[in-house]
């Protein structure tokens, strides 16, 4: 039997969390040599190359001006944002404290859906998104020994991704989502150049660094292509909740890679976290039930197509 909307995004949304998390490894293995800037320079370069090849190839790029409409221009605005004050925070915290963070990031989502889409949330999942937050304060901690500014970096780019998200859901179908990916890669590209200079300026690469960010930004290209479609295929709400598997990803890879061993607050606020998230993607299924299949099965839960 084929695939649910609902369920394709969700693969599709895990599918993302696993390029990402490589990625999130990765960037913070450069970041030991090199600044941020120049990680986002030189993997934004390999994304835009890779990214538009790929769009080129497929025709995606028919109709450049597509990349002014004004909700392209948002996501990628939100994609900068969340870019920078998460490398910021990746470069100087544990992988897994910054990926528990972004763990908010499906309630913030859900809490956004609800109201600025008017998409239906009851009050035990408006509960599960104030639990959620709590989670996250245990995390970051205010005022508390081992707080770090860089984690309300981390919750800052929560923010901005729920932005991204929400505009991506705005996105009209005709607008394939290469161009989109291509859009945001070469933002990203022209901001590391920005900030290069502020940032530290150049640092010599070897041929292993090089070849590292450009394994990066192949994983990216491959988590910003299948978010878009997670995004645009189902509902928010039912969707969002599966970036939770990042966390398990970062876990391991933290432990692997740079022996982080998760201390008790992160590891207490993150299943406070993801307890709230499966509580309400459970909400979702109940509520889900209730709809006709005709509801279910919209016009706008479309695939791209491409």
């Amino acid at each position: 039997m084929p695939l649910s909307p609902n369920l394709r995004g969700a693969l599709f949304m895990v599918v993302a969390m696993i390029g990402f998390t490589l990625n999130d490894a990765i960037t913070k293995v450069s970041s030991e040599t090199m600044n941020m800037a120049q990680v986002m320079l030189v993997r934004g370069a390999f994304s835009a190359l890779f990214v538009g090849l790929l769009a080129w190839q497929r025709g995606a790029l028919a109709n450049l001006s597509s990349m002014l409409q004004p909700m392209v221009a948002v996501r990628v605005a939100g994609e900068a944002g969340a870019t920078v004050s998460f490398l910021v925070a990746l470069a100087h915290l544990p992988i897994a404290n910054v990926s528990a963070v972004l763990q908010a990031l499906p309630l913030a989502v859900t809490m956004g859906a609800a109201l600025v889409f008017n998409e239906h949330v009851g009050w035990r999942r408006w509960l599960a998104i104030a639990v959620g937050f709590a989670g996250v304060m245990i995390i970051v901690r205010p005022g508390f020994e081992g707080f770090s500014l860089y984690s309300l970096l981390a919750l800052a780019s929560v923010a901005c991704c729920a932005v991204r998200d929400l505009a991506t859901k705005r996105i009209p179908q005709a607008i394939p989502t290469l161009l989109v990916s291509t859009a945001t890669a070469l933002a990203m590209t022209i901001l590391g150049a920005a900030l290069l200079s502020p940032m530290g300026g150049w640092t010599p690469m070897t041929a292993e660094s090089t070849a590292l960010l450009a394994l990066a930004a192949v994983l990216i290209i491959i988590g910003y292509q299948f978010i878009i479609m997670a995004m645009r295929v189902g509902d928010i709400s039912f969707i969002a909740p599966f970036r939770y598997t990042a966390l398990l990803w970062s876990i391991l890879l933290g432990l692997v890679i740079f022996g982080d061993v998760p201390d008790l607050p992160m590891t207490v606020g993150a299943t406070i976290i993801i307890g709230s998230g499966l509580y309400a993607l459970y909400r979702e299924r109940v509520v889900g039930r209730q709809k006709p299949a005709a509801e279910s099965a919209g016009p706008d839960m479309a695939p791209d197509g491409i």
